[in-house]
């Protein structure tokens, strides 16, 4: 046994780290590498690739996650990747067969609100570990407990935030998620204030969203148009996700048909390789454009000719219209 512990240090060494297992050693230093890896999945340009890969990758890191209870980064790796899976592929596909299945799409997203279920009990755990009691709070004191959370904490809050709203927008048939919608909304509030232009405008690209939705659940056009306008500046027109969430959002509550056309068609005109960080999301969002498109007659109640005026929001370092909110 002696020579044993001469042979592997690395044994001696776990075994001194204040209890700590080797398996936990090994798991949170495994944990680090994983959870810091997300560049070489945000550039890749094959987006069936990464579906693939994703969820061998995720149950790895559960595996990890296991044995490293106090590894925070694992955690939010966890939620981000979930709510990537979900909202990258799932909701996206369902989106697509909808038309010739609805059973199809109704599978496809029920799983994906169960993995955003999964995606928030993650991100609440890293929220715990950061800020004690932070993620169970937010069900009864939302406000006090996002005070407590600081700008290190931005990447949590808005992963939280997603994953939380996304599970609300696929269960509207629980009337309890839809009464959460304000610590959703607040949690996106709470890291605008922290760093709003975290992510090159991911938070403003939320937020649009929300403001899109009728007055009395709180929300502006005229908001919703701002943050959409910050989150294009922000991402130097170079992203084509805030294109399709307006169009998908603002534009389709509006009933604004051919605004939400030529608003696609922005999202399609973006190069993918123009900011490599992006390509992967790029790519996705662009496939999602195509499918909206397709289904255009889906979400509008009137011809192009019988809709409201409307004009496509400006593109990076344009001016708005005057008049137009």
């Amino acid at each position: 046994m002696a020579r044993g512990i001469v042979k592997f240090p690395l044994f001696a060494a776990a075994l001194a780290l204040g209890g700590c297992s080797v398996n936990s050693f090994v798991a949170a230093k495994a944990g680090d590498a994983l959870a810091a890896g997300g560049s070489t999945w945000s550039a890749e340009d094959d987006p069936e690739l990464v579906r693939e890969a994703l969820p061998f990758a995720l149950k790895t890191m559960e595996s990890l996650a296991a044995e490293a209870p106090q590894h925070t980064g694992l955690r939010l790796a966890l939620c981000r990747g979930y709510v990537g899976y979900a909202g990258g592929f799932l909701e996206p596909e369902a989106e697509a067969v909808e038309s010739q299945s609805f059973e199809r799409a109704r599978a496809l997203r029920l799983r994906a609100e169960r993995l955003y279920l999964r995606a928030l009990g993650y991100c609440r755990q890293a929220l715990d570990l950061g800020f004690k009691g932070v993620g169970e709070e937010l069900d009864t004191a939302p406000d006090a407990a996002l005070a407590r959370v600081g700008k290190q904490a931005v990447e949590t809050l808005y992963w939280t935030g997603v994953a939380w709203g996304s599970a609300v927008s696929l269960g509207l048939d629980h009337p309890e998620r839809i009464a959460q919608l304000p610590t959703v909304r607040a949690i996106f509030e709470r890291a605008l204030v922290l760093d709003e232009a975290w992510d090159r405008g991911s938070l403003h690209e939320a937020m649009i969203v929300f403001d899109s939705m009728p007055a009395m659940m709180g929300g502006s056009a005229e908001v919703a148009r701002r943050h959409f306008e910050r989150s294009i500046e922000l991402s130097q027109g170079l992203r084509a996700s805030p294109y399709v969430t307006w169009a998908r959002s603002s534009t389709v509550a509006r009933q604004a048909r051919r605004e939400y056309r030529e608003t696609l068609e922005k999202a399609l005109a973006i190069d993918p390789d123009g900011f490599l960080p992006d390509r992967l999301l790029n790519l996705i969002s662009q496939a999602r454009a195509r499918t909206l498109l397709a289904r255009t007659d889906d979400f509008f109640f009137l011809d192009e000719s019988d809709a409201p005026e409307d004009q496509p929001p400006p593109a990076a370092g344009e001016e708005a219209p005057d008049g137009k909110d």
